[in-house]
């Protein structure tokens, strides 16, 4: 950050990805969440640090995609069609959506968006019970 920080001298924006790991425990995610955890915490930090220099600083959460990183963690195949199942849009997450969702925020479109965390995963963080558990 703050070597692009100089490459800003009239401001602009950078992003980072995320997942929903560092907000809840995640089986076979384990020390990843830790440090996702992590970097969210420094986007807020360093969001204060160059607001003043009208540098915006934000975080994407895109929901469980085909990624080499989702390779990596066992049972990955899995969080698709659980994600899935269990978003309120019933989608998986679209790697468009979350492209979208990075040029709004890297855009004039974002100007007054900083320190924020955004999800990206057609509503499955904010999901409690799905439809065949309540009751």
């Amino acid at each position: 950050a703050r070597r692009a920080e100089k490459l800003m001298p009239n401001g602009g924006s950078m992003i980072c990805l995320t997942y929903m790991g560092s907000e809840r425990a995640i089986p076979n995610y384990n020390t990843m969440g830790v440090a996702k955890a992590a970097l969210e915490a420094a986007t807020r930090y360093v969001a204060r640090d160059l607001g003043p220099k009208n540098i915006r600083v934000n975080a994407l959460s895109p929901g469980a995609m085909r990624t080499l990183s989702l390779a990596g963690i066992s049972g990955g195949k899995g969080m698709l069609s659980k994600g899935r199942d269990l978003s309120a849009m019933k989608q998986d997450t679209s790697m468009e959506g979350v492209a979208g969702a990075a040029l709004w925020l890297l855009s004039d479109l974002g100007r007054s968006t900083t320190g924020e965390l955004i999800h990206v995963d057609a509503g499955f963080h904010m999901m409690g019970f799905s439809d065949d558990e309540e009751g």
